[in-house]
């Protein structure tokens, strides 16, 4: 067991984490990302409701 945990603790140390900077860039372009799918769904939902009242 102390092995495993010596291994982990290594492994961490191995870890590069990522600037104050790179963490807003990123999570700037998540969120921008799931708003343009967001948009795009709910277009393409929209889209898909015209056509089948059309249809009916």
């Amino acid at each position: 067991m102390k092995k495993f945990f010596k291994g982990v603790k290594l492994e961490f140390k191995k870890i590069k984490w990522p600037s104050k900077k790179e963490m807003t860039t990123y999570s700037i372009a998540t969120i921008l990302c799931v708003i343009v799918f967001a948009l795009f769904f709910t277009g393409l939902d929209f889209l898909i409701t015209a056509v089948k009242e059309v249809i009916h």
